[in-house]
């Protein structure tokens, strides 16, 4: 693994059942780095995001081959703790999903489970500072007693990373994490992201190129299962290496 890789895949295969959806991947994921995964619908960069932290395991029938590590670790390794796994591992899906619940209860759900701490005035502190390092706080500091059912599109998809972030994750995943977003608040979660790279690395699936291309430090395109090229972003964008990906960015397919 390289020195400067948080998490390292090699030679995954992946199947549903007796059907191959990864081929093959090879990807060395940096740390405090945005990396973006691009492809057309059904190209396996979902299924991909989802096994960094094995939350495919759900799924019944799903296999995979290869090895992704995390600093090192076998992520499908028997002894490791899949509860320990997806804490440090957080994942921020497609369509806020908050708890019906106060917006305090919310950022303290993943404390109170993983017993972090059950000292109010601490609880206060980290429920204040994950909400500031969601850019929430001055929002919600006024109402944290309401429901969070109440809260904005893009209020309830910021509560979401609060929450992730409360029980001090190392990476965190995000699937589509705007796409069902206004402008605006697609703008105010891309540079929610920027922001936070400066603590966590960041793997993010989207449809956007030009959000890819925004946020990103280096991103990787999928096609048919499997990974056709990864550079830096800007190369990517500007100097594809292979013609499927220059056919993908040019919009001649996908």
């Amino acid at each position: 693994m390289s020195e400067s890789a948080k998490i390292s895949v090699r030679g995954m295969n992946f199947f549903y059942g007796s059907q191959q959806a990864l081929h093959g991947v090879d990807l060395q994921i940096r740390q405090h780095f945005i990396t973006a995964l691009i492809g057309p619908s059904g190209c396996g960069k979902s299924t991909f995001l989802r096994s960094l932290n094995r939350m495919n395991d759900l799924i019944p029938g799903v296999r995979i081959e290869g090895r992704i590590e995390l600093d090192g670790e076998d992520v499908y390794a028997d002894a490791m703790d899949v509860i320990q796994l997806r804490r440090r591992i957080g994942m921020i899906f497609q369509r806020s999903n908050p708890f019906p619940m106060s917006i305090y209860d919310n950022v303290a759900y993943g404390v109170r489970v993983n017993r972090i701490t059950r000292n109010r005035l601490k609880m206060d502190e980290i429920v204040e500072k994950t909400l500031r390092d969601a850019a929430l706080w001055d929002e919600v500091k006024d109402r944290l007693g309401k429901s969070a059912i109440g809260l904005s599109g893009g209020q309830q998809q910021r509560l979401c990373i609060a929450r992730a972030l409360a029980v001090e994750p190392e990476v965190l995943l995000m699937d589509e994490p705007a796409s069902a977003l206004d402008p605006i608040s697609t703008a105010k979660i891309e540079e929610l992201i920027y922001e936070l790279k400066r603590d966590y690395t960041i793997v993010i699936v989207t449809h956007n190129m030009q959000q890819a291309a925004r946020v990103s430090d280096e991103t990787g395109f999928f096609l048919n299962g499997r990974m056709v090229e990864f550079s830096e972003t800007k190369k990517l964008f500007t100097a594809p290496g292979k013609r499927e990906t220059e056919d993908y960015i040019t919009g001649r397919f996908g």
